[in-house]
């Protein structure tokens, strides 16, 4: 089970960052339907990650 969590664990943690980044975006260009999507798909993911044993750390700037 520890390689398939580990991919499950890079995936997660992968489609969090990339998150991140479009929200980032929408943040920027003043998109505010993509932020509130891109805010739920945020907080979606970080659930599943706890759900699973998976640290999420915050982003650096």
């Amino acid at each position: 089970m520890g390689p398939l969590m580990d991919e499950f664990t890079a995936d997660v943690l992968r489609r969090i960052r990339e998150t991140e980044q479009t929200l980032k975006q929408a943040f920027d260009t003043g998109d505010d339907f993509l932020v509130e999507v891109q805010q739920e798909e945020l907080q979606d993911l970080v659930r599943m990650a706890s759900d699973h044993g998976v640290q999420v750390l915050p982003e650096r700037a």
